[in-house]
C-alpha cells in the first residue's frame, strides 16, 4: 500500500530504522488495514470503536499484552506522521492508552555457563577455531548477532585492540576488544580463516557459503550446537551473550552510560533494563546465602 511505504520511507530516512523495525511495522499496519476494510473502514478514517475491539479479538486469539502494545505504538507513530504530513484533522488515537507492560527480563548467563560456551568448539579443526573466535568477539564486545556476521577484515584492528562496528541505523562505534577475543581473532585470521575460504581477498570476517558473510541463522545453529556441548540446558536467544555482555559488566561495577555506549543503545532507557537483571541476580543470591535471606 502507497501510503504505508511512504510513512515507512519517511521512517528510515528520519530514524534511520533498521530492516527488522521496518518490517514490524509494516505488518502491524497491513493487519490494521485489513481489519478495517473488513469493517468498511479506512486507514486514514479508522472507526473509533473499532480498535478496542480488535485487541480484545487479539487477545482472545493468543496474542500477548506485550504483542498488542508494540501493535498500538506502530499504529501511533503511523497516525502522527500523518498529522503532520496534514493528510489528516485529528489523531484518532489520541484518546486510546497504551497497555502497560512491565518490561521482561531477557535471558542470559552466569559466568560459569559462558566460560562452558566459549570452551565448547573443537579447536582441532578450523571451524572450531572460527566459532571460538566468533564467541569471544560476541560475548567480548556486547554485540548483536547480525552486527557480528556482516563484520568485515578492515573493521579489525589487533594492534589497538578494537573493533569498528555499524549498528542499528548504520551507526558506527567503536569498540574494545580485549585480550582474549585478541589473542582468538589472531589466531583464526593467522590460520583458520585461509583454510576455510577460496578467495582470502574476500571481505567478510568471518565467511559462511562461498566466501560470503556468514548468514545469522546459520550462526545461530552454531551456537546451540555448542550450548549442548557445554552442558547449557536454560532457553537461549540470539542476544543471549549480549544480554550477558551487559549484566556481567554491570555486575563488576560499569558505569551504565558506558554500557549503553559499548552496546550502540540511542537511548539509556533501553540500556536500563540491565540494571534489573542485575539486581535480581543480587536479591537470588541474598536469599540464597544471607542467614536472614
Amino acid at each position: 500500500m502507497a501510503l504505508i511505504d511512504a510513512f515507512l520511507d519517511a521512517l528510515w530516512l528520519e530514524r534511520g530504522a533498521s530492516e527488522h523495525t521496518l518490517a514490524a511495522y509494516r505488518r502491524d499496519l497491513e493487519a490494521w488495514a485489513t481489519r478495517l476494510a473488513e469493517a468498511g473502514g479506512e486507514l486514514l478514517a479508522p472507526h473509533q470503536a473499532l480498535l478496542p475491539t480488535w485487541l480484545d479479538e487479539r487477545r482472545a486469539a493468543g496474542y500477548r499484552l506485550r504483542s498488542n502494545a508494540r501493535l498500538l505504538s506502530s499504529l501511533r507513530g503511523f497516525y502522527r506522521w500523518a498529522l503532520a504530513e496534514g493528510r489528516i484533522e485529528r489523531d484518532p488515537l489520541a484518546e486510546v492508552r497504551l497497555p502497560r507492560v512491565r518490561p521482561g527480563l531477557p535471558g542470559t548467563l552466569d559466568e560459569a555457563e559462558v566460560e562452558r560456551l566459549l570452551a565448547a568448539p573443537d579447536l582441532a579443526t578450523d571451524l572450531g577455531v572460527r566459532d571460538r573466535a566468533m564467541l569471544e568477539v560476541l560475548y567480548g564486545c556486547g554485540l548483536r548477532v547480525s552486527e557480528l556476521v556482516t563484520l568485515s577484515v578492515d573493521a579489525v584492528n589487533l594492534r589497538q585492540g578494537v573493533v569498528r562496528v555499524r549498528g542499528k541505523g548504520d551507526k558506527d562505534r567503536l569498540v574494545p576488544l580485549g585480550e582474549e577475543a585478541v589473542h582468538w581473532l589472531t589466531r583464526y585470521l593467522r590460520t583458520a580463516r585461509g583454510a576455510l575460504m577460496q578467495d582470502v581477498t574476500r571481505p567478510a570476517l568471518f565467511p559462511g557459503r562461498g566466501d560470503n558473510c556468514m548468514t545469522r541463522q546459520t550462526f545461530w545453529h552454531r551456537i546451540k550446537a555448542h550450548a549442548r556441548t557445554a552442558g547449557i540446558t536454560r532457553p537461549l536467544s540470539p542476544h543471549t551473550l549480549r544480554h550477558a555482555f551487559a549484566t556481567h559488566l554491570l555486575n563488576h561495577g560499569a558505569n551504565l552510560r558506558v554500557v549503553q555506549m559499548l552496546l550502540g543503545h540511542s537511548d539509556l532507557s533501553t540500556t536500563q533494563i540491565y540494571t534489573h537483571i542485575a539486581q535480581a541476580r543480587l536479591e537470588a543470591l541474598h536469599a540464597e546465602h544471607h542467614p536472614r535471606g
